[in-house]
């Protein structure tokens, strides 16, 4: 399963360039009640230095979750790598739940083994049998992620998303003639690659379900255009150049047809596209302006932002009928709406009073809740788990990613050093 995952990681790197610079976190609040986890360095019995520190990924992995207070390495009264060298007392001094162990040790091939293991520090006893992975010697960061994915998952029973990566766009150098950059990176902002790059906009990135291919919208000579991308070989389609606008691309949850905006007709309508055949088809016929197209989980429905009824709103496209009914009815606007993996849950960026903030919609019961209190927030995009939301916004003038929780109680924020930072996209887990 590792193996699979990590080759499908790993797909990433074959066709794109390195990017120097990468999102630093900076985490601003977390959750009330944070569970004390002890990540004990891991043992290794090499000469050579190794190129990431195992145990330190992890722990920032389960700090950025905002459910986790990591237990300080210089407060450790002793890191052991294996459970016959634990003294739970000393664990217990101090106060932490839960310990992780764990160890390098080098195969042949330059190949290593990490093994780890996860123990209840009150039952004296592991959560789960140790357990190891053999990696490359740069597979370090993608093994840390497994490991915090599995720790997260059993101690919350929810799967983890620290393996998953993050598209975006940057807009770097002269603020009048930038260089925007469409980069991918680890969910944690390391390891950023270049897709693409253009002197003209890159807007609304998207991912497939399978997460090997995206699509995107790109200016060429002042004209928009949507190409898809395989992420693998670099391979590039542009797959609308209709007159007019051509934008919003949303992957169909099977990954077989592409929700569209296009203007061809004199309006801006909602489209799907059959990417093996080409065929289009139009979706709504109305002559106000409908956008910003996002799938249903289940592929029935596709809300979509519209001025029909006055001021932008989010309406419900039924697919199979094209029967439209609206969704939101709080806030004196609502756009770019997305749905929680479960279909519980409804984001939008909602504006109130002349502020716009990330608001979540309760599906089931109509209650919405503002979820941030940042400048000028915009293009939410949606974990794989349903358990964060990462959209950007605005801080100390500048153009930046930030990253909340469904709850609202869990927020950091992730500024790149290099230019305004714009269009986040959550992948989806790896096939």
């Amino acid at each position: 399963m590792f193996k699979r995952c990590l080759s499908a990681v790993f797909v990433f790197f074959f066709f794109v360039s390195t990017a120097k610079a990468q999102l630093v976190i900076e985490i601003t609040s977390g959750a009330d009640q944070l569970l004390p986890i002890a990540v004990v360095p891991f043992g290794y019995d090499g000469v050579e230095a190794l190129p990431e520190d195992i145990a330190q990924i992890v722990e920032a992995d389960l700090a950025r979750s905002g459910l986790f207070q990591p237990i300080p390495r210089s407060n450790m009264l002793s890191m052991p790598s294996k459970e016959a060298d634990v003294f739970y007392r000393d664990w217990r001094l101090l106060k932490s739940d839960y310990v992780v162990i764990g160890s390098v040790n080098k195969l042949p091939n330059n190949k290593y083994r990490i093994g780890f293991e996860l123990l209840n520090v009150l039952s004296q006893k592991p959560v789960q049998k140790h357990s190891s992975i053999d990696v490359g010697i740069n597979n370090f960061r993608d093994a840390a992620h497994y490991i915090s994915d599995k720790i997260y998952e059993l101690l919350t029973g929810s799967r983890g998303a620290f393996s998953t990566r993050i598209l975006y766009v940057t807009a770097e150098g002269d603020r009048k003639a930038p260089l925007f950059k469409l980069q991918v990176a680890d969910a944690d902002g390391h390891r950023p690659q270049v897709v693409v790059e253009s002197k003209e906009p890159i807007l609304s990135p998207s991912w497939s379900s399978d997460g090997r291919k995206i699509a995107y919208v790109m200016f060429r000579n002042r004209r928009p255009n949507i190409f898809i991308q395989e992420l693998a070989s670099g391979k590039r389609q542009q797959i609308a150049q209709f007159k007019g606008l051509n934008g919003a691309p949303a992957w169909s949850p099977d990954g077989k047809k592409l929700a569209i905006v296009l203007s061809k007709d004199n309006n801006p309508e909602i489209y799907t596209l059959d990417i093996a055949t080409q065929k289009l088809e139009r979706m709504t016929n109305h002559y106000a302006i409908d956008t910003e197209p996002s799938w249903e989980p289940d592929g029935k429905g596709i809300v979509f932002t519209s001025d029909r009824g006055g001021n932008p709103q989010i309406y419900r496209l039924d697919v199979n009928s094209k029967q439209v009914e609206r969704v939101t009815f709080e806030g004196d606007l609502n756009t770019r709406a997305r749905m929680t993996p479960d279909g519980r849950y409804l984001v939008t960026v909602q504006k109130n009073d002349g502020n716009y903030h990330i608001a979540l919609q309760d599906m089931k019961t109509g209650r919405v809740q503002i979820l941030t209190e940042t400048y000028l927030d915009e293009s939410p995009s949606i974990a794989p788990n349903g358990s964060m939301v990462i959209y950007a916004t605005t801080y100390k003038g500048k153009g930046i990613l930030a990253v909340v929780s469904v709850d609202g109680l869990v927020k950091y924020r992730l500024p790149s050093a290099n230019g305004d930072v714009r269009e986040p996209s959550w992948s989806p887990y790896f096939k």
